[in-house]
């Protein structure tokens, strides 16, 4: 297997190895800004139930929103794709929506639907929203003409040009989007549960309570744990994407 070979995990390891070096010698002589990497491992094995409830209930609100957002973006770019009008409607919208802060949002969602789920949801699914609607509308017309050309010469109907030639086209795009906004679902969790004070769990509940009490290494624990789960949501979208696209020359490299 290629993933044991060490020009593959070499790289990485001595990477993990100079950082964990730095961290060490930067952490010795400031405590107070940056903890050690004992006392930080050392919170996890006081209290590892603490971050695993917490982060259970960050990856809810990331894996909820993620897939109402993306959704909700494939279904418009569906639309949008097949309806120059809906076009010219919907993209000025989208791209006031994508360029207004979700920070500035998110206050007002707490504000409007209360301390619940319900605006960690929102805040998420607008976080991937975009992403995964520009990439979608792209792929869907970037459609061989040739090819299209034949769907027609057959008398193909919108259905099966959709089904059969857009949407395998859409795919390497959506996966590329997905690549990006999996990883960003947790910052749109986090950034809700900043936002919502009276929160009682999530990472982000946890870091700002641990800012507050000054205790630096729970904070960069949470971190951590931010940390592991969008890789884990990476590699697990990179794994589903070389399947599904195994067909495609972008994974034959």
């Amino acid at each position: 297997m290629r993933i044991l070979h060490p020009r593959f995990w070499l790289p990485t390891v001595l990477a993990l190895v100079v950082v964990a070096l730095l961290w060490s010698w930067v952490a010795q002589d400031n405590p107070y800004v940056l903890p050690t990497l004992s006392s930080v491992g050392q919170q996890f094995r006081e209290d590892p139930n603490l971050y695993l409830s917490n982060a259970g209930t960050t990856l809810q609100e990331a894996l909820v929103g993620l897939v109402f957002g993306t959704v909700g973006a494939v279904v418009l770019a569906v639309l949008v794709a097949e309806s120059r009008i809906l076009w010219r409607a919907s993209m000025p919208l989208a791209v006031i929506l994508s360029v207004t802060p979700v920070v500035a949002i998110a206050p007002a969602l707490v504000v409007a639907f209360g301390f619940g789920m319900t605006p960690k949801y929102i805040v998420t699914g607008l976080i991937t929203f975009f992403p995964v609607l520009m990439n979608t509308v792209t792929g869907l017309r970037s459609v061989d003409r040739h090819v299209l050309q034949v769907f027609r010469t057959v008398n193909a109907s919108r259905l099966d040009v959709l089904v059969r030639l857009r949407f395998p086209s859409a795919l390497p795009y959506l996966f590329s989007a997905l690549r990006v906004v999996f990883p960003l679902s947790l910052v749109g969790a986090i950034v809700a549960e900043f936002s919502a004070a009276g929160a009682k769990s999530g990472l982000g509940t946890l870091i700002s309570v641990a800012s507050s009490n000054s205790q630096l290494d729970r904070v960069f624990a949470a971190i951590a744990c931010l940390a592991a789960m969008g890789s884990l949501l990476l590699l697990l979208v990179t794994t589903v994407e070389r399947r599904a696209l195994a067909w495609h020359e972008s994974q034959s490299r």
